[in-house]
């Protein structure tokens, strides 16, 4: 029996012209491992979200969904929270939208108490979830304390704790650190093998995962394509040649590994700059020829925790960044890097020491929840928001839309798109308003290869003209792209501080895989 059918299925908004899906056929048998691919967009989001018969999107459906035979649109059949919950398990992109609970020990009881499940059953069920995730030492915090990552391994153990049939995942790696990210899909691997669940997951990303798929899909504007799975290995340990991080010498110079095969692994910035070089829309109010090295952004001896019963988050961070520079801020889940974003924003307020930002009257701050920017109906209205304070015209909002491909969908609601496309969205308001500082977090979650190949165009060209980028992320094949210096996070403080050739060159976990540089600079 298939454990998950689309049968002729189709999908169409409100107030939407066109269906976003249309005579899809897709059938994944019993103890599958399943990816998903398919660009930015292309409702990867909305075909997986109408197979949970609580969590469907609003609009209409055409054909039929059936979960282990059963049509989940049959007036025969009742899909109530009980049997959702024990059948199939949705884990979103934005992990912030399934928190309900405000310590991580209730969330992870919640769901339980809701099936009526017995006390001791629950105490138990917990407590193996906590432990097979390593939560234990986050296990009484609060869930607003968490970072992405931890957010996001708290939905995944949340759901699991009911131990459901089929496990769906929207992007569930994209805000956990390498080494984390390997650790969930080593769970999820044995979630499937060992307890025979069936795993769905809709990706940008399927290099690490083809290790312990079954099958790999791919949603095109025709339908559902099956493809070969390419289990190349994607050694952590192949040698490879940078490119020169200096905005000064040419991008393909550089050093080079001993190996003779490492030009194969090269990382390319070669036409990073040469589109919409001389857009006025990118430009920024510093100067891109300036020759002084003044510091845009500095932290000295700061210590910051979110409450005094709490660790420290940073612990005498010491920092600086050179104006017109893109700074790449790395290290594991819940390493302090969102909160250094938010102390350079002033956002927050550090307990000690001193943070000094240039900028602060000319910055943007993209948060790694894009849909905090969104007040409007329409992703048109949206980018108008600002216009009156910020000055800009009609025709600086057609041309971002146009450069970020999301002009398609200016009439939709923002919160109606893909995450991917509430990225570029967010991220054109941001920009529309020529800010000196770019703070960036996570700003490449979401988006396939050719996407985030064209945001490092977009960026590369920005810091060029003098704009300085500063920006969270565990996409390590980005940073490598654009970064001009990378500093590691860790235990509250900043342990190295480097060009990309040397950080990544030295690192043994935190570098890309040959296999993602591969995507990101053929755009596959």
């Amino acid at each position: 029996m298939d454990a998950l059918t689309f049968d002729n299925f189709g999908f169409t908004y409100p107030k939407m012209p066109h269906s976003v899906l249309d005579h899809i056929g897709w059938h994944i048998p019993e103890g599958s491992f399943a990816l998903l691919g398919g660009a930015t967009g292309i409702g990867k989001t909305t075909l997986l979200r109408c197979a949970h018969p609580i969590l469907a999107p609003s609009g209409t459906m055409a054909g039929h969904i059936k979960v282990f035979g059963e049509d989940i649109a049959s007036p025969d059949q009742k899909w109530d929270a009980h049997r959702c919950a024990q059948t199939i398990a949705y884990v979103s992109q934005s992990p912030e939208t399934q928190i309900v609970c405000d310590t991580v020990w209730h969330e992870l009881a919640f769901g339980l108490e809701n099936l009526g499940i017995p006390q001791e059953a629950i105490r138990r069920r917990v407590a193996e979830i906590a432990h097979f995730f390593g939560i234990e030492s986050w296990f009484h915090r609060t869930t607003d304390e968490l970072s992405g990552g931890q957010k996001q391994l708290l939905n995944l153990a949340s759901v699991l704790v009911m131990q459901p049939r089929i496990l769906v995942l929207d992007e569930p790696t994209a805000q956990l650190d390498p080494v984390a990210s390997k650790n969930f899909l080593h769970a999820l691997f044995r979630i499937n093998r060992e307890l025979g669940i069936v795993v769905v997951v809709a990706t940008h990303e399927p290099y690490e995962m083809r290790a312990y798929a079954t099958d790999e899909y791919v949603l095109q504007p025709s339908g559902i394509e099956r493809v070969e799975i390419h289990r190349q290995v994607d050694s952590q340990f192949a040698p490879v040649a940078y490119a020169s991080t200096n905005p000064h010498v040419h991008p393909l110079t550089g050093h080079s590994t001993a190996h003779p095969d490492a030009s194969s692994f090269s990382t390319d910035r070669s036409n990073l700059t040469e589109e919409h070089a001389d857009s006025s829309a990118s430009a920024s109010p510093l100067s891109a020829t300036s020759s002084s090295k003044t510091n845009t952004l500095s932290c000295k001896n700061v210590w910051f925790r979110y409450d005094r019963s709490l660790p420290w988050v940073l612990k005498g961070f010491d920092l600086s960044i050179e104006q017109g520079t893109c700074h790449a801020i790395v290290g594991g889940n819940g390493c302090g890097k969102s909160t250094l974003l938010q102390l350079f924003a002033g956002t927050l307020k550090s307990e000690r020491g001193h943070v000094c930002n240039a900028a602060h009257d000319c910055q943007a701050f993209l948060p790694q929840n894009p849909k905090t920017l969104f007040l409007s109906d329409t992703v048109s209205e949206e980018l108008h928001a600002w216009q009156k304070d910020a000055g800009y015209s009609d025709d600086d909002v057609e041309q971002w839309m146009q450069r970020l491909a999301i002009q398609d969908i200016k009439d939709q609601h923002p919160y109606d798109t893909s995450g991917g496309q509430q990225q570029k969205i967010a991220l054109a308001k941001l920009l529309l308003t020529q800010p000196s500082l770019l703070l960036l977090d996570e700003p490449t979650k979401g988006l396939d290869a050719p996407t985030r190949r064209q945001l490092a165009q977009v960026l590369t060209t920005c810091r060029n003209n003098g704009m300085t980028i500063v920006l969270a992320t565990h996409d390590l094949a980005f940073a490598e792209l654009i970064a001009t210096q990378v500093t590691m996070v860790f235990d509250g403080e900043a342990t190295a501080t480097e060009p990309p050739a040397t950080f990544f060159a030295d690192s043994i976990f935190f570098r890309p895989s040959a296999a993602e540089r591969e995507a990101l600079n053929g755009c596959k």
